[in-house]
């Protein structure tokens, strides 16, 4: 993995980071300040809606042309919609960069949200949401995060309601998309094998042609309002899904992104549930007692907050008993620090983990523009590790404490 990284910041207020890639794919897209914690209350799942109408139609091309464009080349186009911000992103052989440069920027600035596609593309959505919640291992997340966040704008769900969205129209969207889609609220990233000069010469070029006819409002436009994350009670809460099996999710909030205790929760996420085999609760749950299939802890990180969270399905029988068996786990590493063997043999393994995700260069790139959109900077393979370096098994344990307690966790039950 080559490390090192470029930055240029254009006259539009647009940020480009570029990072080198030792393949001929490269990955190129924009990340965007813009999710579902941007929207208003009549506008749930709007982020998710524009989203999807990106791909349907701009000034320059129709949607037919925008699906065909990159696949055309044995490319691949993409987006997805999460809590805080939008990315709609190109993966391509690295000589059709002017291509996909042009037609993300032409989507991204220039998209017209006909009707019509609105007519067509409701429908698709309403089924993805319907699919959604015909999977209880995944809709428990979003009533989990409901229960963390109640009444704030992290709570309510990514894709919205189908009567709600059934009712957007191309003034509604256009209405999101212009307050939002601005450049000094974008990130274009590009990883691949490219001289930077010659990179700022071909995104100066495109970004012209693609916004030369528009006018962006100044940057004191609009500030993302801050909503306030209150205090919570943690509760217990159990919903008749009429399921085979039970679901189940416990956990609590987490720290911000400058918090320095975030990377010791980061470790205790992994070392408690993370996709190892030899994680405690896959032991404890499933290799010992064999009470699950899936046991799984998962860190969702936000700018100003986290959650922690742990998901297991079981028998509806040995709901209780599982529940049991993972607040000793949590209990235990509350009480009793790790072994200094132990705590070594867990940094080994978070590291190897770390390296081997690093090798998933679309995972990478994503997450390259992710961290330079919101925080300006990134964080390398070596300064992820010495941050880990720099824990202690009494920290871990500190961090245990704070937040493994039963009046700080939540628990949902599916039944």
């Amino acid at each position: 993995m080559i490390e090192s990284f470029s930055t240029h910041t254009f006259s539009n207020g647009l940020r480009l980071i570029h990072m080198p890639s030792p393949t001929d794919v490269a990955y190129c897209g924009m990340a965007i300040d813009a999710g579902t914690r941007d929207e208003e209350p009549s506008e749930y799942g709007m982020a998710h809606f524009c989203e999807h109408m990106l791909f349907k139609g701009t000034q320059h091309r129709r949607a037919w042309h925008i699906l065909n464009r990159m696949e055309a080349i044995g490319g691949d186009l993409n987006a997805y919609t999460t809590k805080e911000e939008t990315f709609v992103y190109a993966a391509f052989m690295r000589q059709h960069l002017q291509r996909a440069v042009n037609l993300v920027m032409d989507i991204v600035f220039n998209s017209t949200f006909p009707q019509h596609e609105i007519d067509k593309e409701v429908e698709v959505i309403t089924e993805e949401i319907d699919s959604y919640k015909d999977t209880p291992s995944e809709l428990i997340f979003d009533d989990f995060e409901n229960i963390l966040f109640p009444q704030h704008p992290l709570g309510h769900d990514i894709l919205g309601q189908p009567n709600h969205v059934r009712n957007f129209r191309t003034d509604d969207a256009l209405r999101y998309y212009h307050r939002y889609y601005r450049p000094d609220r974008m990130v274009l990233f590009v990883f691949g094998r490219y001289d930077f000069k010659t990179l700022v010469r071909i995104v100066t070029r495109e970004l012209e042609h693609a916004t030369s006819h528009l006018q962006f409002p100044d940057s004191s436009y609009f500030v993302r309002p801050i909503t306030s994350i209150l205090p919570i009670h943690p509760i217990t809460k159990t919903i008749d899904k009429h399921t085979h099996q039970s679901h189940v999710m416990m956990g609590c909030r987490g720290y911000a992104s400058d918090d320095p205790r975030r990377i010791a929760l980061y470790f205790l996420n992994n070392l408690i549930g993370g996709p190892g085999m030899n994680s405690l609760l896959n032991v404890s749950l499933r290799e010992h007692k064999g009470l699950v299939y899936t046991v799984e802890s998962t860190l969702t990180n936000y700018t100003d907050t986290a959650t922690f969270s742990i998901y297991f399905g079981c028998d509806k029988d040995d709901v209780e008993h599982c529940v049991a068996l993972v607040r000793k786990e949590l209990i235990r590493l509350a009480e009793t620090p790790l072994t200094q063997h132990r705590f070594d043999a867990a940094i080994r393994q978070i590291r190897g983990q770390i390296g081997v995700a690093c090798d998933n260069f679309e995972n990478y790139a994503l997450d390259m523009a992710k961290s330079y959109l919101h925080y300006n900077r990134f964080e390398n393979l070596d300064d992820i590790y010495s941050h880990l370096a720099c824990l202690t098994p009494l920290q871990l344990q500190q961090v245990a404490k704070e937040l493994f307690t039963d009046d700080n966790l939540s628990l949902l039950v599916y039944q």
